[in-house]
């Protein structure tokens, strides 16, 4: 292992407070899954995928896993944006192959059936694993929670799974009063779930909104810019700098938008996105296409440096443009790691 790599320094936390790094901090999205054989392992033995995201000592196990194979600078949770639906009373299950299956929600009086998050057994456990992943990790590796932006969370919630955010959209669209309403829950169970993950121990959060790129124009502003902005203001009043990473998938030109989010550390920037575009007093988080590791190490390393000579390193946190996909050889996420290390020398 690399000296500067046993620091008790987070390289990471450094980035996004400001601080002078010694090295550029990497972590992948999705790091901890399907394409590593140990992770499988661990999986088998859970059972379900919730069986998985609800046992501390296995979430734990694997969310350290990448940490042993690579010289990253931060673990991320192993759980689900989904935890906090079903948190608040909906029954979830993933369906093997076609992914989550869960209770919708489309009126006012659903809205209003709906559980908070606080004090419920799916959060506790969530918290659990923080603690006891943090015990894991080594010096100078954080530790990342995370939730789902209400946007998305939301989507999921209305079509009662993956589908499409058809019904969603016209809900938004339309300013439907019970669509209004859930959006504002779920902000307000967003930052009591963050929160319950930053006092068990995590340093920094990320917020995903996998699907902000489907919304537009005033919806854009309304129903994904303005929520985020909301939780990250809640979690700072709880958690006064405490670092948090803004991640708005398929926004594109709009992501200068998404950067000037008040309080936000960081933004995360999905694949089609210059970095160089953004402006130079933010932080910047990505964006290396997922399938560029696919197309074999020569491949990744060469974006890789691509990407390392658009940024500088004090404001940037080497990332993917969106999760590791199923498939992707370990060893290549490996080359990656290597390439941004010794392209910083």
């Amino acid at each position: 292992m690399r000296k500067d790599a046993q620091t008790s320094r987070s390289a990471l936390l450094d980035v996004l407070m400001r601080r002078h790094a010694e090295r550029r901090p990497i972590w992948l999205m999705r790091q901890a899954g399907r394409y590593l054989p140990e992770y499988r392992a661990v999986r088998e033995k859970a059972g379900s995928f919730l069986d998985l995201c609800y046992n501390p000592e296995l979430a734990a196990e694997v969310t350290v896993q990448p940490l042993r194979r690579y010289d990253l600078d931060a673990a991320i949770l192993f759980s689900d944006i989904l935890v906090v639906p079903h948190a608040m009373g909906l029954p979830l299950k993933f369906e093997e192959g076609e992914g989550p299956v869960l209770q919708t929600v489309r009126s006012s009086e659903e809205v209003a059936a709906l559980k908070p998050v606080a004090q419920s057994y799916e959060v506790k456990q969530v918290c659990r694993t923080v603690s006891l992943t943090r015990s894991l990790l080594g010096p100078g590796k954080a530790l990342i929670g995370f939730c789902g932006a209400p946007w998305t969370v939301a989507s999921y919630m209305i079509a009662g799974g993956s589908s499409d955010r058809v019904v969603a959209k016209v809900a938004a669209y339309q300013r439907q009063p019970w669509f209004c309403e859930l959006i504002t829950r779920l902000v307000v169970e967003s930052v009591d779930y963050l929160c319950a993950q930053a006092d068990a121990g995590a340093q920094a959060l990320q917020i995903f909104d996998s699907w902000a790129g489907d919304l537009i124009d005033s919806e854009l502003e309304e129903f994904v810019l303005k929520p985020i902005a909301e939780i990250v203001e809640g979690v700072g009043k709880c958690h006064p700098g405490l670092p948090v990473i803004v991640f708005a998938r398929g926004i594109g030109v709009h992501q200068k938008r998404a950067a000037a989010l008040p309080g936000a550390s960081a933004v995360g920037i999905e694949t089609e996105f210059d970095l160089s575009l953004l402006p130079k007093d933010i932080v910047v988080q990505g964006n290396l296409d997922p399938v560029a590791l696919i197309a074999g190490e020569d491949v990744a390393r060469r974006e890789v440096h691509r990407i390392c000579a658009s940024v500088d390193r004090q404001r940037h946190i080497f990332n993917l443009g969106h999760g590791i996909r199923v498939g992707t050889d370990p060893a290549v996420v490996g080359a990656v790691v290597d390439a941004v290390r010794r392209f910083d020398g």
